[in-house]
């Protein structure tokens, strides 16, 4: 077997795995520019006969669509600003400095990764209650930020494993404080890694539903994620309508993987074989 012929057999295994991740999104737009009366018949289409393109304008006007999408993204982007800003200095700590109990602490942070979102659930509404962060965007952001600051230290310690000592060292020697080295030196060299984590943060804050289905009770403060559920009835729903704003709902999270996913595989790698 030739170069050519390897070379054309690899082209379309990558062309038919994109496929198969972008038909899921593919179905939703043919979904929702089906009418109602057209998606339970015998033969589905894979192209809509007359598609519906003003589903996308009634959603918002049925549903206040475009508040709870501000809603996910604050609640998103608030859970990965606050996952890195409080995981890098203690990565760093467990990376670079020795202490009594690192062991317990670094096991401690693993285990965290085995506890169920809905087993802490109770104590944590009760906990918020008394805090007076129900209803609140920002107690999602602390509650989803607990749940991810333990993993994106792992994969922080991770990268900073591999950052030579010596360049940390020539930085100390022209008078940069260790503050200045993290936030100048080992911060840019990890950016790959922090663009993973940073992934990993919006996409739990993101999807998340659990928690903003139990610690939002007002519509206007909901996100995008319990919003789709409300469009379920007890006698009919919509599908037409759901689809639709699945697919408004996806845009932004493919979007934001795209824009940076050129460092996720570089930044997953990161610390796996340590220089």
């Amino acid at each position: 077997m030739n170069y050519a012929t390897r070379h054309s057999i690899r082209m379309l295994l990558v062309i038919a795995l994109l496929g198969a991740a972008a038909f899921p999104i593919y179905w939703m737009l043919v979904t929702s520019l089906t009418p109602s009366s057209q998606l339970f018949t015998d033969s589905p289409r894979l192209v809509p006969q007359f598609p519906q393109w003003h589903v996308y304008k009634d959603v918002f006007s049925i549903k206040p669509v475009g508040t709870w999408l501000l809603n996910s993204a604050i609640v998103a982007l608030g859970t990965t600003v606050f996952s890195i800003a409080l995981a890098v200095f203690p990565a760093y700590a467990l990376s670079r400095f020795r202490f009594k109990g690192k062991g317990s602490l670094s096991f401690g942070l693993f285990t965290t990764q085995m506890l169920p979102e809905a087993m802490l659930l109770v104590p944590l509404y009760a906990i918020f209650g008394q805090l007076a962060l129900l209803n609140t965007l920002s107690g999602l952001i602390l509650a989803n930020t607990a749940f991810t600051v333990p993993v994106i230290i792992w994969i922080l310690k991770g990268a900073i494993d591999g950052v030579p000592l010596e360049i940390e060292e020539a930085a100390r020697i022209d008078g940069c404080s260790r503050l200045g080295v993290i936030l100048t030196v080992v911060v840019p060299l990890i950016a790959p890694t922090l663009a993973a984590a940073s992934v990993i943060a919006f996409f739990h804050g993101w999807n998340e539903y659990i928690f903003a289905q139990t610690f939002i009770n007002e519509e206007r403060l909901h996100v995008t994620s319990v919003g789709l559920a409300s469009f379920v009835g007890e006698l009919s729903t919509p599908i037409d309508a759901v689809m639709a704003v699945a697919v408004i709902y996806t845009l932004p999270a493919v979007v934001f993987y795209l824009m940076v996913q050129k460092h996720v595989v570089a930044g997953m790698t990161a610390g796996s074989v340590k220089g």
